[in-house]
């Protein structure tokens, strides 16, 4: 989404970049969220993949509130986004996927990527599901590999596509701050957290990104919220 880093808006296929490059270890799950414009709420949302770049020839993996596989996409309306759950990633599934909303009267729109996946990964976050309480705050780790050492960082929302970028600062819904150790990992921290500030955004590191969901608790829920643990879920990017 936004996986630099603009928030997915679906294009049609016309033979550009992928706008979305994920790195992903082998064994791994990964959940990608996929944005689509409120006009195609009622429309039919898929992912689908082939090795190469050719949309005419992709194969729909699974149909939105549907699990095929290890393949689960799950359609959130109220948000217009869906998001793809790939579970137990494996060096064969290295290739071109799509994010897909049916058209009946032309052609679908879709957004491409390409998800990379090998033994050691050249971007990755200790945790993709972070959760912070109401006027507080969260950090995030996200690991880079050495090749990626003196790329430009970046963290993106996948709502509106702002990013920021190393030794920022800015308050726009919350303060954030990332810090780049020259060690193959830099940190995000965001404070004076709003519930506004709960959704999906982006480790990015040159053209690669990984995504993380930040959840933000209510003071009056937070104690009951310590003991939840997140569902095994569909999914996006």
């Amino acid at each position: 989404m936004c996986w630099l880093f603009v928030f997915i808006l679906f294009i049609s296929y016309v033979g550009i970049q992928p706008s979305m490059k994920l790195s992903l270890q082998t064994e791994s799950t990964v959940t990608i969220p996929c944005g689509y414009d409120r006009a195609y709420i009622h429309h039919k949302k898929y992912w689908c993949s082939n090795y190469y770049l050719s949309f005419s020839s992709c194969s729909v993996q699974a149909y939105a509130n549907n699990t095929k596989g290890k393949v689960t996409v799950t359609d959130n309306p109220a948000e217009s986004f869906f998001t793809v759950t790939l579970d137990h990633l494996q060096t064969k599934d290295t290739g071109w996927y799509w994010c897909g909303v049916e058209i009946d009267r032309g052609p679908d729109v879709r957004e491409a990527l390409y998800i990379t996946v090998k033994s050691d990964t050249d971007l990755s976050v200790k945790e993709s599901r972070v959760r912070g309480e109401e006027g507080g705050s969260v950090t995030v780790q996200c690991l880079y590999s050495e090749e990626n050492q003196n790329k430009q960082k970046q963290w993106c929302r996948f709502k509106d596509g702002q990013c920021y970028m190393v030794g920022t600062e800015t308050s726009q819904n919350s303060s954030v701050y990332i810090s780049d150790d020259g060690r193959r990992s830099f940190s995000v921290r965001m404070s004076g957290l709003k519930k506004s500030d709960a959704g999906w955004y982006w480790c990015s590191a040159g053209d690669l990104q990984i995504p993380v969901h930040i959840a933000v608790n209510s003071l009056t829920d937070y104690s009951v919220s310590k003991e939840y643990t997140y569902p095994e879920m569909f999914c996006i990017a």
